[in-house]
């Protein structure tokens, strides 16, 4: 399988490239696995194939993939409900806010509102296609005030 996404981000220009592979990526709540111990956070998610995006198909993909964030101190979630692992989330975007460099907050903005901040050491991050793709009639779509 070799058209499987696989990207690492060091800093904060590649994290820009990851957000944009994963906008409109969905998952449950119960996909996010917060390890402390090992300060990494894993989060399973169906994300939108946006490279193969051709207007004029009929169908698109999604593919399973895992994003990796190493180096996590702590983690909040605001506007999300914890307890209701099975609810779905669209991942909008990911943005780094810088604090004392290179450390700083990684946000994981959701829509309606809800955001998981990282806060890390420093940007160390990954994407990992985990499978082949598969189809869906749709193509995300946002309602621009």
């Amino acid at each position: 399988m070799s058209d499987l996404l696989k990207l690492a981000a060091l800093d904060e220009e590649d994290l820009k490239v990851v957000s944009a592979h994963v906008q409109d990526a969905v998952l449950r709540i119960g996909d996010v696995d917060y390890r402390p111990r090992e300060k990494r956070i894993l989060i399973q998610l169906n994300r939108f194939a946006w490279e193969k995006l051709d207007e004029r198909a009929k169908s698109f993909e999604r593919r399973r993939c895992c994003l990796h964030f190493a180096r996590v101190e702590g983690v909040k979630a605001t506007r999300i409900r914890q307890d209701a692992k099975d609810a779905v989330l669209e991942l909008l975007t990911i943005r780094f806010e810088p604090t004392d460099t290179p450390a700083g907050h990684i946000h994981l903005e959701f829509a309606g509102g809800g955001c998981i901040r990282l806060d890390v050491e420093c940007i160390e991050s990954s994407l990992t296609d985990l499978g082949a793709a598969w189809s869906t009639a749709n193509v995300p779509a946002h309602q621009l005030d």
